[in-house]
């Protein structure tokens, strides 16, 4: 696995960094193949309180989970055990389907808006591979979005899926 580690106003010393490899390590039983999957990490420090952020790509699919602690390193132990949480729930309905299509990358959009000009910080390009709506919405739950666009591997039309408020999904299809 490859790492990516940073810091945002913290410094990443090489304990920290150790610490985080160590942890992470624990999540690539769950990987088929270790040399195309990479794992970014995000340290933060908010007042005095400690956000981690991993992002895991590994081609197939893309799995995010994301903590904030008074403490680093149990906010990165937190952060490893969604990780595992959620490689267990995407294997099981993966073996659960036995369907042997690939699962979309990343395709997370995210554009904030300032309050007094509205302006677009944040652009983000994203490969579209064909997927059915089971599998959109099982990245978008991995991300922990409330929506996901995919190329609907059913029509070949670019769809949305997205969270309802009463906790069920939706489709948008663009035609």
């Amino acid at each position: 696995m490859k790492y990516n580690i940073r810091g945002n106003k913290l410094e990443v010393t090489d304990s920290i960094n150790d610490y985080i490899r160590s942890k992470l390590s624990k999540v690539e039983k769950y990987l088929d193949d270790n040399d195309v999957v990479e794992a970014k990490v995000l340290i933060s420090a908010k007042g005095k309180d400690e956000k981690v952020e991993v992002t895991i790509w590994s081609g197939k699919y893309n799995i995010r989970a994301e903590v904030t602690n008074e403490d680093l390193y149990s906010a990165i132990d937190l952060v490893v055990d969604k990780l595992e949480r959620q490689f267990k729930k995407y294997k099981g309905k993966i073996s659960n389907k036995r369907a042997t299509k690939e699962v979309v990358p990343d395709m997370e959009i995210e554009d904030y808006f300032e309050e007094d000009g509205q302006t677009i910080v944040r652009r983000k390009e994203v490969f579209l591979k064909p997927i059915d709506e089971e599998e959109a919405i099982t990245q978008m739950e991995l991300l922990g979005h409330t929506f996901f666009v995919f190329k609907n591997v059913d029509t070949d039309r670019i769809n949305v899926a997205y969270k309802r408020n009463d906790g069920d999904y939706g489709i948008i299809d663009a035609k």
